[in-house]
Parts: structure tokens; C-alpha cells; sequence
């Protein structure tokens, strides 16, 4: 299976641990990350219009490549079985800075990548205390930028055709259900800056939610890196049981 996400920084966190976790369940899986920080969907239409070369290009989670491309570039020129597109993490809730973008991108992809599956990328609320200036649209709340995340998500599947990652739903569920991600109750953040996800338990569940979503295999028990087992395990059973329930 070929991944191709046309995003941003919160793509990145998706990507980074995503193809070793599918290596260390040895499935067959190859992941390409065309992002730009901060990138919103009318930025990355607009970009396809000009043809502008400014998106950094990693595979597999890996090192981005010294040259900056196109998108024109990589989707006209390999094939694909899924592709990913999301909304920037501050408008991700606001649904009329959607369209008409998404339409115009859903249209672009179909007609160079015909035969890949359409996926929405619904991200996470940024932590309660983010210093992020922009989550002031949310009123600098943490509940309310999920539930409009959540329902600006569900739009656009629907309006696109498209299945959904329910990271976003996955990582505020682990933060009401597992003590030791209940940041208000001195928890561990499952954000390293008030909104990308960490670098341990963050990542990991993201990319988890990603795996179960893309391929349709339950998420396993397995160790990986210097995790805590029991949490690892935690983390699969709600995975499955929110990806199961979309």
C-alpha cells in the first residue's frame, strides 16, 4: 500500500512512526508526506494553480529530501492506493475555510490518481493551555475546538466521499480515559508544544489510529521504543474501538 498526504505539520506527527509500525506487523506499507508548516487547504489549492515547488517530501517517516517539489510533480508521476488531505490544525474546526478548496483538491486527485482511496485527516484539539494565538477561535477551549473538529471533519467526508482518521477523536479519548494522560490532574501531555503531538505516546497513538484506519488490521500489543507496555496496550483498545465505531 502506497500513502500519499498532501499536508502540513500535523500530517508529519501522522507519518512519523507510522511505516515502522506497519514494518513491525510486516505490512507492506510505503508512506510519502508532501507538507508545508501551517499549510491550509486554500493554501495548498492555490499552490497546485501557481505550481509552486515549496513542499517538503519525506518517505517513510524518514528524513525530508533536500529539494523542495511540486505536488504536480509526485502525484502525476507515481501511483498511489490512498490519499490523505486535512484542513491546518486552526481552521480545522471551521468548516466554511474548507470550501471551496477541498472540493477543488478532491477533483485534482481524482483525475490524476483515479484508482486511490479518499481519506480526511480529523485532527486533535491543542492542549488546554496552548500558547497557540489562533486557538482563540475556540475561545481557548480544549472541548469546544474538539466538537467543531469533529463536526468540520464529518462534513467534508461527507461532502467529498471520503473515510475518515479519527485521530483527533482517539487522542481526546485518551486523554478523558487514562489517568496518566489526564494533563489537568498532572497527567502527561500527549503535546510537546500545546499542539503537535509528542514525541513518545502522541506520535505513537496517532500513527496507531493510522495504521488500524488505512488497512482495516486491529491494532496488536506490541513494544515499541521504550513505551510503556501496559499504556501501549491501553492505546490499542481504544484505537480499535474508535476506528471500529467510524
Amino acid at each position: 500500500m502506497r500513502i500519499l498526504s498532501i499536508g502540513n505539520s500535523f500530517s508529519a506527527d501522522a507519518h512519523a512512526y507510522l511505516y515502522q509500525l506497519a514494518k513491525q506487523r510486516n505490512i507492506d506499507l510505503e508512506t510519502v508526506n508532501l507538507a508545508i508548516g501551517g499549510c491550509s487547504l486554500q493554501r495548498h489549492w492555490e499552490n497546485i494553480e501557481q505550481n509552486n515547488s515549496n513542499y517538503g517530501h519525506s518517505i517513510n517517516g524518514g528524513d525530508w529530501a533536500e529539494k523542495d517539489v511540486t505536488i504536480d510533480e509526485i502525484i502525476r508521476n507515481e501511483q498511489f492506493d490512498v490519499v490523505t488531505l486535512q484542513q491546518v490544525s486552526h481552521f480545522s474546526g471551521q468548516y466554511e475555510t474548507y470550501q471551496p478548496y477541498l472540493d477543488s483538491l478532491v477533483e485534482y486527485v481524482i483525475k490524476h490518481q483515479p484508482r486511490a482511496e479518499l481519506y480526511f485527516h480529523s485532527t486533535w484539539a491543542y492542549e488546554i493551555d496552548s500558547d497557540h494565538e489562533l486557538f482563540s477561535i475556540y475561545d481557548r477551549d480544549q472541548k469546544k475546538m474538539y466538537r467543531a473538529v469533529l463536526q468540520a471533519s464529518e462534513l467534508a467526508c461527507k461532502a467529498i466521499n471520503a473515510k475518515i482518521i479519527p485521530s483527533g477523536k482517539v487522542i481526546q479519548t485518551l486523554r478523558e480515559r487514562l489517568p496518566q494522560f489526564d494533563y489537568p490532574n498532572g497527567g502527561e501531555s500527549l503535546c510537546r508544544d500545546g499542539f503537535h503531538m509528542s514525541l513518545t505516546y502522541g506520535r505513537y497513538a496517532i500513527a496507531l489510529t493510522w495504521l488500524v484506519a488505512l488497512t482495516g488490521k486491529k491494532a496488536e500489543m506490541l513494544p515499541f521504543m521504550d513505551l510503556d507496555t501496559k499504556t501501549i496496550s491501553q492505546i490499542c483498545d481504544i484505537v480499535n474501538e474508535i476506528v471500529t465505531e467510524e
